[in-house]
């Protein structure tokens, strides 16, 4: 949107408004992704009665309580976060999984908008899920495409409190692949928190990433499935629970199920001690034991030598068929 689009007779800003009111609003409304609040008009000079003659209108279209925008047909994702924000009132801020949606951390958001409103009271606007936390801090805001939403960091430890752990996980690993994770900064972020809910989940994540090529479990899955798409290798399941004699539950790296064949893919933080040494050789046996083929890789394989795995692994589904 640019301030063209809200120029001229079409907003109907313009009755009884000078020139330079009618350019304060549409700039204010261009950086505010399409929205603006009562207040803020009031505040350019339009009575509170003035706004609600323009709304019966049609001039002006109410979002949320006080919230209007001037072009309701096209509102963008963005206009709706933000006239949620606004909706909450002075400090809310995007937040939770919207705002990792926002950050790039996860592909899709569903409503109800979440915002953070520490001086909220009150019900929360349709279609907004207002979190009254009042342990945020200004370190944990920021602002993105004109947004009030938390960090980075904010935003992962407060998914971490309402999404399950491989969603989480998954969303840490985006994050590295963004290139927008300060890992010091979150750490900092979790000692000062440690009676929030995601926490400990969180610190085990993090402690979970490769010490030497510094991803996580997820962004190494998805490089297998890289070179799999790649190497014309047909896409697997990716950590499949399975069933084994003697009754426990064991979770398959990557799985082709006509085909009977397991691929597993380690590496040195976590398989390299006695004790994961033995207790992948009994996963192993357990599965073989089910008919399962098992096969071993490593992530240096992964990285390092894609073609070659992807013939092997090609390999060992032809010889099933």
């Amino acid at each position: 949107m640019s301030e063209h689009d809200v120029d001229g007779p079409k907003t109907g800003l313009c009755d009884g408004f000078s020139a330079r009111q009618h350019r304060e609003v549409g700039r204010l409304v261009v950086a505010q992704n399409g929205v603006v609040t009562l207040g803020q008009l009031e505040a350019l000079g339009l009575t509170e009665d003035t706004v609600t003659k323009r709304v019966a209108r049609g001039r002006l279209h109410r979002i949320h309580q006080a919230v209007y925008s001037l072009t309701p047909k096209v509102m963008t994702e963005r206009g709706r976060f933000m006239a949620a924000v606004l909706a909450c009132g002075p400090g809310a801020v995007l937040s939770h999984r919207s705002a990792a949606y926002l950050w790039g951390l996860v592909d899709s958001w569903e409503e109800p908008i979440d915002v953070t409103a520490p001086n909220r009271r009150g019900r929360s606007p349709d279609g907004v899920a207002a979190h009254r936390d009042g342990s945020l801090q200004p370190i944990d805001t920021t602002t993105l495409h004109g947004i009030p939403c938390t960090t980075v960091a904010r935003t992962i430890l407060d998914f971490a409190g309402v999404e399950p752990e491989w969603r989480v996980r998954k969303a840490v690993g985006e994050a590295e692949v963004l290139r927008i994770l300060d890992k010091a900064k979150l750490r900092a972020l979790l000692k000062r928190s440690r009676r929030r809910r995601g926490v400990a989940r969180l610190r085990l994540i993090l402690d979970s990433i490769h010490p030497q090529t510094k991803r996580t479990r997820s962004e190494l899955e998805r490089l297998f499935l890289g070179m799999c798409a790649r190497g014309s290798v047909p896409e697997p399941e990716v950590n499949v629970w399975l069933l084994a004699p003697n009754g426990k539950r064991y979770q398959a790296d990557f799985l082709w199920r006509d085909q009977w064949l397991i691929v597993e893919a380690d590496s040195r933080r976590f398989h390299d001690t006695y004790s994961a040494f033995v207790e992948d050789r009994k996963r192993q046996q357990q599965l073989e034991l089910a008919g399962w083929r098992v096969s071993r890789c490593t992530w240096e394989e992964v990285e390092r030598e894609p073609r070659r795995l992807a013939i092997t692994v090609k390999g060992l589904i032809s010889r099933a068929t």
